[in-house]
């Protein structure tokens, strides 16, 4: 949920192009979301972390990088992020928001069914770039729309066959190298 959620962040900050990259050893797990969107600003990003600033108008709370620091924060690592607006710098700009999790403690929360929550986030933004790599120790399952947009030409990647066959392939890598996504 909270890859999920930071991601639809990055969607609303009108990125073109997001990378989710997970990387997993056996004691650690690093998440990290990237993104080009419009940033921000130095004030917003000292707050943050609070519950209660948002960007949000329909209500005043926004959990989300609250939830995913304190997630971190309870296995003993914790969260990173970095921004820079596209006033500040047009060239390169965007948000990228890293937490590093310690696998082996006793609060730490297994990351769930990732498959379905990056083929959710290209059904819901198909007109979106997204990469998605996640590295176990040496093996890696990853996934770029660009590529797919290029063989597929006109079909949308929103299409039912599509999502479909975006889900069946993530789970035959993560198949490949026997890895269930769900534990």
């Amino acid at each position: 949920m909270n890859i999920l959620d930071i991601a639809q962040n990055s969607v609303k900050a009108g990125a073109d192009k997001i990378e989710i990259i997970l990387n997993e050893m056996p004691e650690k797990l690093t998440i990290s979301i990237v993104d080009n969107g419009c940033g921000m600003s130095e004030e917003f990003l000292r707050n943050v972390q609070d519950p209660f600033c948002t960007t949000r108008t329909t209500r005043k709370v926004g959990m989300g990088i609250p939830l995913f620091k304190l997630a971190a924060e309870q296995t003993q690592g914790e969260l990173t992020i970095v921004s820079k607006t596209i006033e500040d710098s047009p060239e390169d700009h965007g948000t990228t928001i890293s937490a590093l999790f310690f696998k082996n403690h006793i609060d730490f929360t297994v990351l769930g069914d990732i498959v379905s929550t990056v083929v959710t986030l290209i059904q819901g933004s198909p007109d979106i770039r997204w990469i998605f790599s996640h590295t176990i120790d040496e093996n890696e399952v990853c996934l770029d729309t660009e590529e797919l947009k290029a063989v597929l030409g006109d079909v949308p990647l929103d299409n039912f066959e599509v999502i479909c066959w975006i889900k069946s392939y993530l789970e035959e890598q993560y198949n490949e190298i026997g890895y269930d996504q769900i534990s």
